[in-house]
Parts: structure tokens; C-alpha cells; sequence
């Protein structure tokens, strides 16, 4: 079977995704009603799926980065500093999954352009501890509002069951470390918002 051509500006109902399974796209039927979502053609569709919409969302905020000359894992160590301020080395390197080395060269650049500083711990001063300075804060954010329209668009679009049924899959996905550090920031996200009630 030839490979469609997905040009960008694209809509969903001509993506290639959309021709092989058309019942996957169908608002008006309920999750799940498709038994044969488990077969290895539907399996790959998944598949297709998730890498172009990874691209996609990534493609978003490549632009900005780019004309700093910064890359995908210099946003993710922006996205989770900026997550968890004060975040040590160590713990970091557990969320990204990436080389001691791979993140020193990450970290070097961001602090060389003045967006995350580092502090020792007050417990252990060997530890560092990373935080976004006020210009990384800016660039973060400026990064998140580029994703946030794409995704807001797409939940608005998909409304509020399809999404419920997003998040379970993507936390299907994930393995158990994944998905104990996404609890955690959803009581911490309850907390504070309790706080400020």
C-alpha cells in the first residue's frame, strides 16, 4: 500500500491516519466500540498517531527554540525545572532519561544563557539544585502557550470523554515511575490550589 503524503497545512480529515480506520474517528461512537482495536493494523495506526503527533506538538515550539539555537531536550529540562523548582541534578536525570554527560551539555547551555541557575543544597551542598531564572521562566512559558493552543484546540475538538479516555492511554503507556511522578504533581497541583482557596 503507497504511504500518503501529509502535507502540514493538512487538516485531520485528509491525513493518511484518518483513511486506514475511519471508525476510530467517528465523535458519535463510544470509546471502546470498536473491538478489533487491539489488531495488529489498528495497533500500528497507534503508532502513527502518536509519532505525528508528536511532531506536530513538538514542531510548535522548534521554531522558537530554534532561533536560539536550543533543541527538544533543552525544553524538556526547561518544561520539568520549571515544573518542580528546585529539582536536583539526580532527580532529573531520573524524569529524562538521558546521560549524565547528555545533561551536563544540556544544563551548560541553559545556564550559559542565563536560563536555569543552579544553588547547592542546603542539606547536602554537593547536591545542585536547578531553578528557572526569570528570563528561563519567560521562554518556558512563551514555549507552553505555542503547545497549549494546539492542545486546547485539540481537547475542545475532542471534548471531555475523549480526553478522559487520552489520558488513560498515554498513562498506559508510561511505565510505573512515570506515572507515580504524574500523581504526585496532581496532589501538589490539589494542594496549592487548596492553599490559595
Amino acid at each position: 500500500m503507497p504511504i500518503p503524503k501529509i502535507h502540514p497545512a493538512e487538516g485531520p480529515e485528509m491525513s493518511g491516519a484518518h483513511r486506514l480506520a475511519p471508525a476510530l474517528n467517528d465523535p458519535k461512537q463510544p470509546a471502546g466500540a470498536n473491538l478489533l482495536f487491539l489488531r495488529e493494523e489498528e495497533i500500528r495506526l497507534a503508532q502513527d498517531l502518536l509519532f505525528f503527533a508528536y511532531r506536530d506538538f513538538t514542531n510548535a515550539a522548534d521554531v522558537i527554540l530554534g532561533e536560539l539555537g536550543l533543541g527538544r531536550a533543552h525544553h524538556r529540562a526547561l518544561h520539568f525545572i520549571g515544573r518542580n523548582p528546585g529539582i536536583n541534578v539526580s532527580d532529573l536525570l531520573g524524569i529524562l532519561r538521558i546521560t549524565k554527560q547528555s545533561l551536563a551539555r544540556v544544563l551548560s547551555t541553559l545556564v550559559g544563557q542565563g536560563l536555569v541557575a543552579q544553588s547547592p543544597g542546603s542539606a547536602d551542598r554537593r547536591q545542585r539544585l536547578l531553578t528557572l531564572t526569570k528570563a528561563g521562566e519567560e521562554l518556558e512559558r512563551r514555549l507552553f502557550e505555542r503547545q497549549k493552543e494546539r492542545l486546547a484546540a485539540a481537547y475542545r475538538e475532542a471534548g471531555g470523554p475523549a480526553v478522559e479516555g487520552f489520558r488513560r492511554v498515554m498513562r498506559a503507556i508510561m511505565n510505573d515511575a512515570a506515572r507515580s511522578y504524574l500523581d504526585d504533581a496532581e496532589r501538589r497541583g490539589h494542594q496549592a490550589r487548596g492553599n490559595t482557596a
